[in-house]
């Protein structure tokens, strides 16, 4: 993933795809996000110039490809004329006729106009792999979802990692408590309920833990619950690590900005001698903190020098 944040762009794409429209009488319709991903494969291949995609025979047959996948619980035919042409709907292209007039019919709709900034998103990995993850974890069958992946070339993530892509850009109803703990749920096992910066653990047999799911990139700040952007941690860890003490670099060394603090205390425990070591890494790599998150961290706290 990009070191970068998640640009406004993406974010703004990601949240309209996480909320795509269809009869709820019906239903999750496949078609929209079947058509879509056949829509990112295009683009990585290049085959989107100019912004404009075209209804053809590569399209269809690679969107027939696609509904194989679905067939058991969609028993009507495949047919790309439907999303492609309702898929203007979310703003992600014009329908246009042969002559590039505004197709107002499917059936006369034979190319796209592509908005520019969908294109742009578009022509990005990123943007691409947090697509995809997201279609696939919200509009698809658990049956269905493991051919998908491989289909998009990406690996099959944990269930905890596929219930969080599907709502992670979309807009919450939940309350801070439910956020709270299906957040809390997902991060802490994934370390073992053990400190990632001090590697301490304890769990009592009630089922509490001195180790809180600290958010990487802050809630308030515009951060999210997907557990990538969680790390587990003590609560004086976890109280450093929000006021900007100590952040982690790309590769997951810790830092510490000794010039903001004085401590005194037994030397294993000082946060100075922390800096340089790496960050206790989850035992599923999936479940790694993002690079954007990290970033933000490091900038809103004064280490863009790292």
């Amino acid at each position: 993933m990009s070191d970068g944040p998640i640009v406004p762009e993406f974010a703004r794409w990601l949240s309209i795809l996480s909320d795509l429209n269809y009869d709820p009488a019906k239903g999750i319709a496949p078609h929209k996000p079947l058509l879509l991903l056949v829509v990112f494969d295009l683009a990585e291949e290049g085959k989107l110039p100019g912004a404009l995609l075209r209804r053809d025979g590569d399209l269809a047959f690679r969107f027939n490809s696609y509904w194989r996948i679905v067939a058991e619980r969609r028993r009507t035919r495949p047919d790309a004329k439907l999303p492609f042409y309702h898929l203007k709907t979310e703003g992600v292209w014009v329908p246009l006729e042969v002559d590039g007039r505004p197709a107002h019919d499917r059936n006369r709709a034979v190319q796209a106009q592509l908005d520019t900034s969908f294109w742009l998103s578009l022509n990005d990995p990123i943007f691409r792999m947090l697509a995809r993850r997201t279609l696939i974890a919200r509009y698809f069958e658990p049956s269905e979802r493991a051919e998908l992946y491989s289909l998009a070339g990406i690996a099959v993530p944990p269930d905890d990692i596929k219930a969080a892509d599907a709502t992670r850009f979309l807009a919450s109803n939940e309350s801070e408590a439910m956020r709270d703990a299906k957040f809390s749920v997902r991060v802490l096992p994934a370390y073992n309920y053990t400190c990632a910066l001090t590697r301490y653990r304890m769990v009592a047999v009630e089922g509490t833990t001195a180790v809180d799911a600290a958010h990487i990139h802050q809630l308030k700040k515009g951060g999210n619950n997907h557990p990538t952007n969680g790390i587990a941690l003590s609560k004086t860890s976890h109280w450093l690590f929000d006021h900007g003490f100590w952040s982690i670099k790309s590769n997951l060394q810790i830092i510490v900005d000794e010039s903001r603090f004085e401590e005194v205390g037994e030397e294993a425990y000082l946060l100075k001698k922390m800096a340089g070591r790496e960050l206790l890494r989850p035992a599923n790599a999936l479940f790694l903190p993002d690079q954007p998150s990290l970033a933000w961290h490091r900038r809103h706290h004064g280490f863009e020098h790292e």
